[in-house]
């Protein structure tokens, strides 16, 4: 049991982070979220003002251009110590300081490109986003120099400096060595430039092409009586002398899919909303195109090749396919049931006409089933008053300290500490390791803030080497005296830019600082803010990257938490709302925010019922997207004929057992994560499977209070969590699951995990 009672390097409140504290902080986390005048009343510590995050630079704007100018100043002499490295100790020490350089560039990329999207400060955002470039644009430059890659190269060769290092060692030197490959260090200098400047039109017209992406028609025009069925408010909005004229790809124009009993107006509405501008496409394919000439200028096949081999699971095109191609199969029969359903909807509502399901009827006849569904049910105010917000984060705070042993412990902010007013400060403590992350949850609608759930990693785990502070007082020696700064916590604080940090035994390490933003509607007239049942699965999921930045607290922030395997970063927030959806986690908090009477669970089965009815569609459209990103960064994407519409009605046909589009849609051009994702995509569907197949496998075993079982909880810390990226991903995903069969992370084992399927079902 740790027993400091003061968070190390840092000053505050005392946090009482023994046990006997715990029912006193369980009790305060409710209170901090759901009563404003709680939070108001909260203790606050009067004096002079912190930085940001409490980072020393951070006082004010010109703070972030003294950050960045800092850390580039220390960065470069870093660069200097690695080149000249010639020794055997030298060399044996050159991955960590390449961590450490990438750690110094990481503090004010991450911290500014998170400042930057969220601080409500123009001047702010502004100053953030020039110290971003700045050291955004010093990086590019490393990462396409030789002489780095020639040291790493150099102390990779000998076995006698590999022999000394640990597994997390050499698992960071090669994921290095991949990224220097991946910005074309090998090539000659002419290629190298044409590198870069392919790498800057990519980003360029992909960002183009998802900033303007329109349809082939902006609006459609029908006659008022062709728009009976839906809401008579939202049609008086648009309509004018009888005519009713709606945006092709506005939620009014997704309403009335669902809902206008026309079909010949359903069509008109289907096809404008699915039909992308040719300019769009135009941009599209444009990207495509370029990406596959910077694949082969760095020597791969297609974009696809050079995208998987590094940091993810699947090693290769083929083993997305086999892993799509088996969850198609498994996925299949649910969806032909789903059709069969709606053919029988379309049947009942229309017994004298065609029962054939075209794809304008496939919405209306969804929605058809749902409002049947909905008949008895309870109003969704009735589920959400069960969720408030405070008793949301009591319950995962409950859930991760019965699972893990960790739990969250309110904590006031200090002046100047945090970017806006309603940003509450959680320290996480463990129960074995004291203080181990710094949680800031901004989790309240503002008009200027985005409106996407978002977990943010401000500074990774990682361990604060002697070097450092050796350098460290070196630095700071001009400036505080001849002895420099005597108190060795001091140091730390100074190395660590005054933000967190505590010690594992006798090791400081820098804790993992992290932001979790979301838009829940604010309390109002003294009530507590309520959530959706969609909203508490966000917040649930959103925690689950949070818990993966916690738990996985490692030597070297290149495998920090979430800083593992792409396609496996989603699977502990993916997994977490499976424990939101639990009978008996939900006993653990969901209580009425008024009466504090237990929550009846068949309102939660209802809902979930309901979400549920179509899912095998869903997938089905979620199969054929990560289809289509395969294809679009295939060898397909060199020919003359390269052709983006015809591969996607090709893949709707041949995969697809819903209605396919008309052929002279144009949907892909709205899909703007082939830019964001670039054939990673199906990592979405791949991370469900697993996160699936853990749930049955440990916490859905059909033992009573599973889901609550310590001893599972640790299985999966230890197996796969704890480890962030610096162990093979399969091998974690195979410990945990208790099975061997995929322990190689070959085609068979992709082929494997995609039989598995997202609905939970057990196959050998």
């Amino acid at each position: 049991m740790a027993t400091a009672a003061v968070h190390e390097g840092q000053g505050g409140r005392p946090v009482n982070f023994s046990a006997s504290g715990a029912k006193h902080d369980d009790q305060v986390l409710r209170l901090i979220f759901d009563s404003p005048e709680v939070w108001r009343v909260f203790p606050k510590t009067r004096g002079s003002r912190v930085g940001l995050f409490q980072n020393s630079f951070l006082h004010n704007a010109h703070g972030f251009l003294l950050y960045a100018k800092t850390s580039l100043e220390r960065a470069r002499k870093l660069e200097a110590k690695i080149l000249r490295a010639s020794t055997f100790e030298q060399y044996q020490g050159i991955v960590w300081d390449l961590d450490r350089l990438s750690d110094l560039l990481c503090r004010v990329i991450d911290l500014c490109d998170f400042v930057r999207s969220t601080h409500p400060d123009l001047k702010i955002q502004k100053a953030a986003s020039e110290a971003w470039y700045m050291v955004y644009q010093y990086m590019n430059q490393l990462n396409t120099r030789t002489g780095l890659h020639d040291q790493l190269t150099a102390a990779m060769a000998d076995p006698e400096v590999t022999a000394r290092w640990s597994e997390e060692v050499k698992m960071v030197a090669e994921i290095l060595r991949q990224d220097f490959s991946k910005s074309a260090v090998n090539l000659p200098q002419a290629a190298r430039d044409r590198f870069v400047s392919l790498s800057q039109e990519i980003s360029e017209v992909g960002t183009d092409f998802v900033d303007h992406m329109s349809p082939q028609h902006q609006e459609v025009t029908l006659p008022s009586d062709k728009l009976l069925g839906m809401d008579p408010t939202l049609v008086g909005g648009f309509l004018s002398r009888g005519k009713v004229t709606l945006p092709s790809t506005s939620p009014e124009a997704l309403m009335a899919l669902r809902t206008v009993h026309n079909p010949d107006a359903r069509r008109a509405l289907y096809s404008a909303s699915r039909t992308a501008s040719s300019s769009t496409i135009q941009r599209l394919e444009k990207l495509l195109r370029l990406r596959a000439e910077l694949a082969k200028l760095s020597g791969f096949e297609t974009y696809a090749h050079m995208t998987l081999r590094d940091r993810m699971m699947a090693k290769s095109p083929e083993s997305v396919r086999q892993f799509l191609v088996a969850l198609a199969q498994n996925n299949a029969p649910r969806v032909r049931q789903e059709m069969a359903d709606l053919r029988e909807e379309k049947h009942r509502h229309l017994p004298s006409e065609d029962s054939h399901l075209r794809p304008w009827d496939k919405d209306y006849y969804m929605e058809a089933v749902w409002r049947s569904m909905r008949l008895g049910m309870r109003h969704d105010a009735s589920l959400s008053s069960f969720f408030s917000v405070g008793t949301v984060m009591q319950g995962i705070s409950r859930l991760f300290d019965r699972l893990y042993g960790v739990r969250f412990v309110p904590r006031e902010v200090l002046p100047g500490e945090t970017w806006h007013p309603d940003v509450r400060r959680l320290d996480v403590v463990s129960d074995t390791d004291g203080h181990v992350a710094v949680l800031y949850c901004d989790l309240f609608f503002r008009p200027d803030k985005s409106p996407n759930p978002a977990h943010f990693t401000i500074r990774c785990s990682r361990k604060i080497w002697p070097s450092e502070l050796r350098d460290t007082a070196q630095e700071t020696r001009p400036l505080v005296g001849l002895n420099g700064i005597s108190h060795p916590d001091e140091l730390i604080t100074t190395a660590s830019d005054g933000m967190a940090w505590s010690r594992r035994g006798m090791v400081p390490m820098q804790l993992p600082t992290i932001a979790l933003v979301c838009d829940f509607a604010p309390s109002s007239a003294g009530a507590a803010a309520l959530l959706t049942f969609h909203q508490v699965e966000t917040l649930f999921h959103e925690m689950g990257h949070a818990l993966h930045s916690i738990l996985a607290r490692t030597a070297l922030q290149n495998v920090a938490g979430t800083r593992c395997a792409t396609d496996l970063a989603e699977l502990p927030s993916t997994l977490m709302e499976h424990f939101a959806a639990d009978p008996d986690v939900l006993s653990m908090f969901a209580r009425h925010y008024e009466t504090d009477d237990p929550l009846d669970y068949q309102l939660v089965a209802d809902r979930l019922r309901q979400a549920k009815r179509f899912e095998g569609s869903d997938d089905e459209n979620q199969i054929i997207l990560a289809m289509l990103d395969q294809a679009c960064h295939s060898t397909w994407a060199t020919e003359d004929k390269f052709n983006t519409t015809a591969i996607y009605h090709r893949l709707q046909k041949t995969v697809g057992n819903t209605p396919h589009d008309p052929p002279d849609t144009r949907w892909q051009g709205f899909f703007g994560h082939l830019f964001g994702y670039g054939s990673t995509y199906y990592s979405y569907l791949f991370d469900r499977v697993l996160a699936e197949r853990i749930w049955k496998v440990g916490f859905s075993s059909g033992r009573e209070g599973a889901a609550l079982d310590r001893k599972e909880g640790e299985h999966l810390k230890e197996s796969l969590l704890k480890w962030g990226g610096s162990r093979d991903p399969w091998q974690c995903v195979s410990d945990a699951l208790r099975d061997p069969r995929i322990a190689k992370g070959d085609e068979a084992a992709m082929a494997l995990v995609g039989s598995w399927g997202t609905a939970g079902g057990f196959q050998t």
